[in-house]
């Protein structure tokens, strides 16, 4: 039976490397919506190559003539959040992989799994701030989510190994980002073109900064808890700068289970497509005609207190998740356009978090105003700052 797969996020780096493996996987997969922010021109490529029947445009990044160009093409244009949650529930859409960075993707998200689609979770910012939604809510509806991130989907796929009963923790393996052996001082004074400079992984701007701060790997721990159903203490961070291991699963027998591929993030997104079943990819290779070794070392949380933090946050719960990724968003805008040092970054963050006043078992409404209100903090900060000189 053929699959039909809504994007959100198309022109993005997840996207993108969603629909090279669709295009590969053939007739039984087919890309019937898409969505873009601003990338309209890229969009209409993507619409001319795949022909789906419906394309999401952000209100901001709509451009007419494209649009026009789309709709003579016989595509549906959707606009705007609604648009895009409009979109997901539609008849012809079996699977949706979300993909938008940031907390712009949730009330998608919520969508998809109330219309009972299988939900295959690039966007792990979902589930940081509404997990306690999400999650409940995929269980009553008995829908799937499917991890694509590359951490995440080798937990998924190492849990098979055994029951549940049987784990005794997790193992997210992180590269250390472009600052492992850097200095504190180094690290705080670091340029946006050091950040974005990752050894292994080639991403988006925001997802490469989050790496370099080790709030990508703060994000995925919380992500882990909730996907997994796992408290935080049964979930270790160590640090794997080859990232050819992308994470592991212990036993209580002593077992470690681990999954193995060259960093291709074509790899788990296919698993995500075509789970329960494996086709054969387009991914790299191991090559074991070659010598080559790995390396492991835990986390200094001294140069990197955004993963200490995240910790913090996944033991709290509640709407703090939802005030550590805006808070976290705000910075990172702020570090890009040179209006505070990289370093401030985590500083920020921990300051929002201390003046919030947590509320333990949040509606939606809940988690949307701390998600405003902790930007505003945020904001305030960074610019009490600059005015401090």
């Amino acid at each position: 039976m053929s699959k039909r797969i809504a994007i959100l996020g198309s022109t993005g780096s997840i996207g993108c490397n969603a629909l090279e493996v669709i295009a590969h996987l053939g007739a039984d997969y087919r890309a019937v919506a898409l969505s873009a922010r601003r990338r309209t021109d890229l969009l209409l490529q993507q619409v001319k190559t795949h022909e789906p029947a419906a394309v999401t445009i952000a209100e901001n990044g709509s451009d007419d003539e494209c649009c026009a160009e789309i709709r003579r093409l016989g595509t549906r244009i959707y606009k705007g959040v609604d648009g895009l949650v409009e979109m997901v529930q539609r008849d012809d859409v079996d699977l949706v992989l979300a993909a938008i960075v940031g907390a712009a993707g949730l009330p998608a998200v919520l969508a998809a799994v109330d219309a009972g689609k299988t939900l295959a979770l690039a966007n792990k910012e979902a589930l940081v701030v509404a997990g306690s939604l999400v999650i409940p809510e995929a269980r009553k509806r008995n829908v799937a989510v499917l991890p694509v991130d590359s951490e995440h989907s080798a937990i998924f796929q190492a849990m098979q190994s055994g029951r549940k009963s049987e784990i005794r923790k997790v193992i997210l393996t992180a590269s250390g980002g472009p600052f492992l052996n850097a200095s504190k001082a180094d690290i705080a004074n670091a340029t946006v073109e050091q950040a974005l400079n990752h050894p292994t992984w080639r991403m988006g701007n925001k997802v490469t900064i989050d790496s370099a701060t080790l709030f990508n790997k703060g994000l995925e721990l919380i992500e882990a808890c909730w996907l997994f159903d796992l408290p935080p203490s049964m979930v270790q961070v160590v640090v794997h700068p080859e990232s050819v291991i992308h994470s592991m699963v212990e036993f209580v027998d002593g077992s470690v289970i681990a999954q193995l591929s060259p960093p291709d993030m074509r790899t788990p997104i296919q698993y995500a497509l075509t789970y329960p079943e494996r086709r054969a990819g387009i991914s790299r290779r191991m090559d074991w005609t070659s010598k080559f070794s790995f390396n492991f070392q835990p986390p200094d949380l001294d140069r990197f207190p955004a993963l200490a933090l995240a910790y913090e946050v996944a033991e709290r719960g509640g709407t703090l998740g939802a005030v550590m990724n805006a808070a976290n968003e705000v910075a990172v805008e702020a570090f890009v356009a040179g209006k505070i040092r990289f370093g401030r970054i985590p500083e920020v963050v921990r300051g929002t978090i201390e003046r919030h006043r947590v509320q333990t078992h949040p509606s939606l409404d809940d988690l949307v105003e701390a998600d405003r209100w902790a930007r505003q903090e945020a904001e305030s900060a960074i610019a009490g700052a600059r005015v401090a000189g």
